[in-house]
């Protein structure tokens, strides 16, 4: 068949597309921004079209020609108005869709608690259903495939269970701990969407989807803990904590920020678990069934361990981004732009210093001022933004739009330039442009540019209250990157730590994941 697929740069889309080719399916990606797939494995095999399914004159041509439409988009984080945008971009897409002669749309919702009316639902989940029913109505068939927590590697459900787990061996929990929920391993979601393309054509409805146990959230910390071999977790319920404030607990315990987490939490209020089998009799499961809880976890652990993991929660773009072009002209629009630039020179290799820049962050850190850095991840988290634990995707490579910390990759010329563009909370657009380029002498030239174009006054201000620590963030950076690349290090100090461990670079440090996650084992291959 041929399938549109939306979201394609998100967490469910940039795995549902492999998955669609190896199915023996043709696949055009719908995105606003084409580069961001550039550097995927799989971007040779797929046609990408430039839309937004916000836009509704840009939908046309990627709907030409298409028997299947994933939709796979939301606009949490946008506002408040988040829920006239999701309704009004579903309304655009099933229009589009019928008018090309699609024969389905699939979409991927939100599994809403039984008996509960839609004005006490969470606003998140009350627009999912609501999409649901938009597309249903579109004209076009559609299978709305509903599910609760997606457990697998980089999910940010996941990524919420994980870090609350292995970071506080006693916790007080809000009484939502003790709600059941039905979880599904994403290797399960994906096998339904890619079936759900092919279902009879006269099937217009939602289907509950759902692993094979039903496990309350204390429950599932219990088991996360044993599979990952940590000791035993005291788990306290209190009723106290609202919503708002266990999504700031959340918040600050784990890389998942605050806009994101509440959603997560308030839908965990009530108690969501299938009323439902029937899409298990037209999409059989497989052999030895579906993948349990445990087995999930496993899997997603190893792909952790493995640096495995093909896409996560904040793969993607933060809504409300600036998408201005780089500045390269300083009276690029008539206004400042402010720049911060260092050149050095190091006997090494080129290959060997960008092995270096292309390790910065995560746990590698900064190489400079561990405490400025986390000071001010700390302040971004204050203001709402993302922070620094985001983290990396994969610890040695990055590829284009992989989110970076509080940073995302802009460009990338391997071997040669690393260009990241800052999404932490600032009065204007920033970037960190990082190059190496042989000197012509058998060593290599190390240029790095910070570059800010204030909005307003505050952008001004803002720019000079921070210019006295230059000198140690950026110049610090430039000498210690230098370094590194010297000793050979490839990311690590001289004593076998990593670059950021003496002070920690994040937020508040991190787990081990990778120790941590010695007692997964290798079970079996697949996405996960």
């Amino acid at each position: 068949m041929r399938c549109l697929v939306t979201g394609a740069t998100g967490y469910i889309g940039g795995r549902l597309v492999p998955a669609l080719l190896d199915a023996g399916h043709t696949v055009r990606c719908l995105v606003r921004a084409p580069d961001r797939l550039r550097d995927h494995p799989w971007r040779s095999r797929v046609e990408v079209v430039t839309g937004d399914v916000t836009r509704p004159e840009s939908l046309t041509d990627a709907f030409t020609d298409i028997d299947a439409a994933y939709y796979l988009v939301h606009s949490l984080g946008t506002g408040a108005d988040f829920e006239a945008t999701d309704r009004a971009a579903a309304e655009a897409f099933g229009r589009a869709a019928e008018s090309a002669g699609v024969r389905r749309i699939v979409y991927l919702g939100g599994l809403a608690p039984a008996g509960v009316p839609a004005g006490r639902l969470s606003p998140h989940l009350r627009s999912r259903v609501e999409v649901g029913r938009v597309l249903r109505a579109s004209g076009v068939p559609t299978a709305e495939l509903r599910a609760a927590v997606i457990i697998g590697s980089g999910s940010a459900s996941f990524e919420m269970l994980r870090h609350l787990t292995e970071r506080l061996p006693v916790m007080v929990t809000p009484r939502w701990v003790d709600t059941r929920i039905q979880p599904i391993a994403v290797r399960d979601v994906l096998r339904l969407l890619v079936g759900a393309a092919a279902l009879p054509p006269a099937l217009n409805r939602a289907f509950d989807i759902g692993g094979p146990e039903v496990l309350t959230y204390r429950r599932m910390m219990e088991r996360y803990a044993a599979v990952a071999g940590l000791p035993r977790r005291l788990i306290l319920a209190v009723p106290v904590l609202t919503p708002r404030l266990s999504s700031l607990w959340v918040a600050l315990v784990t890389p998942v920020p605050g806009s994101l987490a509440r959603p997560l939490v308030e839908s965990l209020r009530y108690e969501v678990v299938r009323t439902e089998h029937d899409l298990d009799r037209l999409l059989p499961e497989p052999p030895g069934g579906a993948v349990g809880f445990d087995e999930a976890v496993r899997l997603a652990l190893r792909r952790i361990r493995d640096a495995d993991v093909a896409t996560r929660w904040s793969s993607a773009s933060l809504p409300g981004t600036p998408s201005d072009p780089l500045p390269t002209d300083p009276d690029w629009a008539g206004g400042s732009l402010y720049q911060d630039v260092r050149e050095l020179r190091v006997d090494v290799d080129p290959a060997a210093l960008w092995r270096v820049v292309e390790a910065i962050g995560g746990d590698n850190g900064w190489y400079s001022f561990p405490l400025g850095w986390a000071v001010r991840g700390w302040v971004d988290r204050l203001l709402g933004g993302v922070g620094l634990r985001r983290g990396r995707r994969d610890p040695a490579r990055l590829r284009v739009g992989d989110s970076l910390d509080f940073w995302r990759v802009e460009e990338l010329d391997p071997g040669r330039l690393l260009r990241l563009r800052a999404e932490m909370r600032l009065p204007g657009p920033a970037w960190l442009e990082l190059t190496v380029t042989p000197d012509g002498a058998g060593g290599s030239r190390y240029r790095q540019r910070a570059l800010f174009h204030p909005r307003g006054l505050a952008g001004h201000a803002y720019w000079w209250s921070v210019a006295p620590f230059h000198a140690v963030v950026f110049g610090g950076m430039a000498r210690r990157i230098t370094e590194e690349a010297a000793r050979g290090t490839g990311g690590r100090t001289g004593d076998g730590r990593r670059a950021g461990d003496a002070g920690g670079t994040g937020d508040a440090g991190r787990a081990g994941d990778a120790g941590r996650a010695g007692g997964a084992g290798r079970a079996g291959g697949g996405t996960s």
